[in-house]
């Protein structure tokens, strides 16, 4: 069965990408979700690593693969996003 028929068409909205990268990363870090603000610095806030931020991607691309096929963050992308609000304007950007 092809991938397309697994897929919703709903693009998520800002909140609920907001939402998604929140949990991942509460997981990925091992800390509550509550605990991450938007204008968190993934490094600097969360001590968040580079292997941290990668599994983050990976968490995002699954997630967002199920809705919107063929979803990826760039890696050439990676490195501009410092931020939790980086990462959910990228994706909201990205999905169009």
């Amino acid at each position: 069965m092809p991938a397309e028929t697994h897929v919703s068409g709903d693009k998520p909205d800002r909140s609920e990408v907001l939402g998604i990268v929140r949990d991942r990363l509460a997981e990925i870090l091992e800390i509550e979700p509550d605990q991450i603000a938007e204008g968190d610095s993934f490094q600097d806030d969360l001590d968040a690593d580079s292997l941290a931020l990668i599994e983050l991607v990976e968490a995002i691309e699954e997630e967002l693969g199920e809705r919107s096929v063929g979803f990826r963050i760039e890696d050439d992308d990676l490195e501009d996003l410092k931020t939790v609000r980086d990462a959910v304007d990228y994706v909201v950007t990205r999905l169009g």
